[in-house]
């Protein structure tokens, strides 16, 4: 069988297999996080705003340290993800922390079988549109769950980013989505070092498809910002700028490495013209 005919189970394997070292890592900080601190990073933070009271839903939420950030800000957060053991892991540190988030294991174009309501939000960040082949599906899901005005906030690691081999020395992969991507590849971004051999199945977006999937299915956008910085030390040949501002050493500020979109569910109005004879 072709392994993209395949790729939900393969990846959820993927993902599976990386939850344990991931939880274990320096790059997640289960201790900080279970001691109050925020996974939630300025960029989103900033474009959250106050959540307090809102319901929000997160997309492609792991083990959900960003799901229960959310909540500590006061939000009803339902967090999804494709991975089994990544979901137990978060609802048991939902139990230990005494933590309202509730959370769905499903595949993301699956959801509206096992979720009816809709939200203020819908979130999802950092490495998620990529383990997707159809970001027309992506869209629609996003504009399902999302009630009338509701928002939008997407923030990712630039497709630029993706063009790169691992060493950014050299333009490896197209900017464009032309089909899966199947590797094979050792450790993990949050432990290099890790014992592990995974194999997934990926695909790259360009922000040109990204926006015109949640324009066709009726989300308005209302920012679109680029940043020459990545929140997160998960790549190679970096250099921290100050703290969790992190860059290609020898590129500096030449590329962008994360984007982020706001976006807002349009109501749609009837109107009902009758004419009267007189």
């Amino acid at each position: 069988m072709n392994p993209e005919h395949n790729y939900i189970e393969i990846n959820r394997k993927a993902w599976n297999n990386r939850t344990d070292t991931h939880l274990n890592s320096e790059f997640y900080n289960q201790k900080g996080f279970l001691n109050g601190d925020t996974s939630l990073n300025e960029i989103e933070l900033n474009l959250l705003g106050n959540i307090k009271g809102k319901s929000i839903l997160h997309l492609q939420c792991h083990f959900g340290q960003d799901t229960i950030s959310l909540e500590r800000l006061g939000a009803t957060v339902t967090g999804i993800d494709l991975s089994d053991k990544a979901i137990d892991s978060a609802k048991q540190i939902a139990k230990e922390i005494h933590s309202n988030a509730n959370f769905i294991c499903c595949d993301i174009y699956d959801l509206p079988n096992h979720l009816e309501k809709t939200f203020d939000m819908v979130f999802t960040s950092y490495g998620t549109i990529g383990w997707l082949p159809d970001l027309n599906k992506w869209a629609k899901v996003i504009s399902k769950f999302l009630q009338p005005n509701g928002q939008f906030i997407f923030v990712e690691f630039h497709p630029v980013v993706w063009m790169f081999d691992y060493n950014f020395e050299k333009i490896g992969y197209r900017y464009f989505n032309s089909g899966p991507i199947v590797e094979t590849n050792s450790g993990t971004y949050a432990d290099k070092t890790a014992d592990l051999t995974i194999s997934d199945i990926s695909w790259n977006h360009g922000i040109g498809e990204v926006l015109n999937s949640l324009i066709q299915n009726g989300l308005e956008i209302t920012s679109f910002d680029e940043f020459d910085y990545s929140p997160y030390n998960c790549f190679n040949k970096t250099v921290e700028l100050e703290p969790k501002k992190f860059r290609i050493a020898h590129l500096d500020n030449k590329i962008p490495m994360v984007y982020s979109i706001t976006a807002v569910k349009k109501i749609r109005i009837n109107f009902i013209i009758s004419t009267v004879s007189w």
